[in-house]
């Protein structure tokens, strides 16, 4: 199978693609590199032939002989969202729909979508199913939804989405974030023996490996097509909902001598627990092989080997919001997030990101 994957010099990109690679399966790839300083060690086996193209520039040229496109080229931050939510809406819902338009044009049969169990925002009714109500807080999770809803009415019988809600991420990757909440408290429990949680950590949240993401692809590119049409799973495993508190408990114990403390109430109101049963048992092969004790301990090994040192750990490379920011205040991307000649006589005075109170 020819499969085009979009987003692969990013965090799962970089876990994914030599995933579906080792599978047998032909990958070419598409990603606009905004994170290519961002290699935090050598881990991978190969890496695919990357075409470094925003997406929303990609043309049908680019979908010839494909068979599959697991798209994960979106914006990934919320605290972006919240400040530039235009450009998260053209990248992350138009950009998206206008992909998979082409991919059906150009007779692509399978288009796997990278979507977030963060739709279900807060969720007060016990484990929710693929078939609770969403109640997206953040206009990265409203642009899931609104991917979701487009792409359900493209499908048919020679174009068949499935949808991914991962839950969220942990582990070690070679393009590695420092910006989601696992590896950030692993980050912070090495670098500085101390995890000073500024709430009480109460709220929910679901976890899943990026290797158990990466295999949630592959089982779904190579499930019966009746398995997947049109379908929305929740990827990861009932056992691995995890109050934000027992995340922070099970990093300071993974690092000995870290310090651990607890605030009052925070401002984030996000809490949700989620139910897997549907992706174990109806999409054949899936397991998932991590939680968040072997992940945590991964990470430990990772930064004793490599040395990872504070000025690394915070470094814009590994967090999102930092880079981007980065990109925007020297000019090389515009306003529209578009990369800048850096030859041009007339280069785009610098823009800088005023954050919302």
């Amino acid at each position: 199978m020819k499969v085009l994957i979009t987003g692969t010099e990013g965090y799962l990109g970089a876990i994914v693609a030599p995933a579906v690679m080792r599978a047998g399966h032909s990958v070419t790839a598409v990603d606009t590199g905004y994170y290519r300083s961002g290699w935090l060690y050598h881990g991978v086996d190969r890496t695919a032939k990357t075409q470094f193209k925003d997406i929303r520039h990609v043309t049908a040229a680019d979908f010839e002989g494909v068979d599959a496109v697991v798209h994960m080229a979106e914006l990934s931050n919320d605290p972006l969202g919240q400040l530039l939510p235009n450009i998260t809406y053209d990248i992350n819902h138009l950009g998206s729909l206008r992909l998979a338009r082409l991919a059906k044009a150009a007779g692509v049969g399978r288009f796997v979508y990278m979507s977030s169990c963060s739709v279900y925002g807060v969720a007060t009714e016990g484990d929710v199913t693929e078939a609770s109500s969403v109640n997206p807080q953040t206009a990265y999770a409203e642009c899931k939804v609104l991917v979701e809803r487009d792409l359900r009415e493209l499908a048919d019988g020679r174009f068949s989405p499935t949808f991914l809600r991962n839950a969220t991420a942990f582990g070690a990757s070679p393009r590695m974030r420092f910006d989601i909440v696992l590896n950030n408290l692993a980050g912070l429990a090495w670098t500085s023996g101390e995890i000073r949680m500024t709430s009480d950590g109460t709220p929910w949240r679901p976890l899943v490996h990026a290797n158990d993401i990466a295999r949630a692809i592959l089982c779904a590119l190579e499930a019966p097509l009746e398995a997947v049409h049109n379908q929305v799973f929740n990827v990861g495993d009932t056992a691995q909902n995890y109050r934000v508190r027992d995340i922070a408990e099970i990093i300071a114990a993974t690092f000995p001598g870290c310090a651990l403390s607890f605030g009052a109430n925070g401002s984030d109101n996000r809490s949700y627990r989620v139910s897997f049963e549907k992706i174990n048992t109806q999409l054949p092969g899936f397991a998932c092989e991590w939680n968040a004790e072997r992940g945590a301990a991964q990470l430990a090994a990772l930064f004793a080997r490599i040395g990872l040192t504070k000025e690394e750990f915070e470094s814009r490379g590994y967090t999102r919001l930092k880079q981007l920011e980065y990109l925007l205040s020297t000019g090389q991307i515009d306003q529209d997030f578009f990369w800048t000649d850096p030859f041009s006589a007339a280069l785009p005075e610098p823009v800088l990101m005023e954050r919302v109170p």
